[in-house]
């Protein structure tokens, strides 16, 4: 039972944190999720934020399914800790203070996706399954 309870939450945390980066990246590229009133970004290539939207919608759509997850999950977090070295930490040391908490948050999640995998319910799984027959 408890394997089956950790496979679910990883599942969901994989779920949940890729659709949240999706947002992000749906915000930036596509105007969607904004808060009235707001201005949509203009972003053009190759402008980083226009890379890293895109790296967001797609990557974070591909962390849903469980697809790619790996070397996915790798770029993601190498994306999340150059936005906070770059970003973030020239503000100061403190992630709280420096508002780079999330991007620490997303980079050693996808860290750890790199490293587990996108677990039993994922589209991964299911390929590995088709292909041993």
């Amino acid at each position: 039972m408890g394997s089956r309870l950790s496979d679910l939450a990883l599942t969901l945390l994989r779920i949940v944190t890729g659709f949240l980066f999706f947002c992000h990246g749906a915000q930036k590229l596509l105007g969607w999720f904004v808060e009235p009133g707001s201005q949509r970004m203009a972003l053009a290539f190759p402008q980083l934020p226009w890379i890293g939207g895109v790296l967001e919608l797609v990557g974070g759509g591909l962390i849903v399914l469980g697809l790619l997850t790996r070397p996915v999950a790798f770029l993601l977090s190498g994306e999340m800790a150059v936005a906070y070295f770059m970003v973030h930490a020239p503000r100061g040391p403190i992630p709280l203070l420096n508002h780079g908490e999330l991007a620490a948050l997303y980079s050693f999640v996808f860290l750890f996706f790199a490293a587990h995998g996108g677990g039993p319910y994922s589209a991964d799984a299911s390929m590995r399954k088709r292909r041993r027959g």
